[in-house]
């Protein structure tokens, strides 16, 4: 397994950025990796809304699909799969006041099979990343 957590202000309110974060789809503008992010699932965006997800990792251009497994007025959490390996996007939003939050974010991916053996290459990328994240989710919760 390998996971990475950042935790930062954005200059947004609690309320907006959950809001904005519930729905993956918005997530090809906060996830630098994130290529296309389609809802699968009908109806508005509840706990088991499922999002197909097209990303580039590495140089590969992985699927997944996405459920909405957590939605709290604070709290959000995503967890997507395919053959592969399983992930999770779990974003926690704290109001500061002032029109800022305490964004904490945290990325896993649990590797299966032999796909394993990439954990080493995976931990490097995925701290690169996070800062990349960190960056665009930043930018995309204060143009709210």
């Amino acid at each position: 397994m390998v996971q990475v957590t950042r935790t930062f202000t954005a200059g947004v309110e609690q309320k907006a950025a959950v809001a904005y974060l519930r729905d993956f789809a918005n997530a090809t503008q906060w996830d630098p990796g994130s290529i296309s992010n389609v809802q699968t699932t009908d109806g508005p965006v509840a706990v088991g809304t499922v999002w197909h997800n097209t990303s580039s990792f590495g140089g590969a251009k992985p699927q997944l699909d996405y459920t909405l497994v957590r939605d709290d007025p604070d709290h959000v959490r995503f967890e997507g799969t395919n053959t592969a390996t399983d992930t999770a996007d779990d974003i926690a939003v704290r109001a500061l006041g002032d029109g800022r939050s305490e964004i904490t974010y945290t990325a896993t991916i649990r590797p299966k099979g032999v796909w394993r053996l990439g954990i080493p290459v995976f931990w490097l990328l995925f701290q690169r990343i996070a800062g990349e994240t960190v960056r665009s989710m930043t930018d995309s919760l204060e143009t709210l």
